[in-house]
């Protein structure tokens, strides 16, 4: 469960980038997923953690 937003993240920025921007934004859009899934599970895995 803590990993599944990284994948999800990965693969929306992925479909999105190249959609509106082709191979360069597939790029970006890949790298920006990437950065928001690992946020968002170092978030969780806090969460978790802290015990709130």
């Amino acid at each position: 469960m803590g990993c599944l937003p990284l994948l999800i993240l990965f693969l929306l920025g992925a479909l999105i980038g190249h959609v509106f921007w082709g191979d360069t934004g597939m790029l970006w859009g890949t790298g920006i997923g990437l950065l928001l899934g690992l946020v968002s599970t170092g978030v969780f895995v806090w969460l978790i953690r802290s015990g709130k």
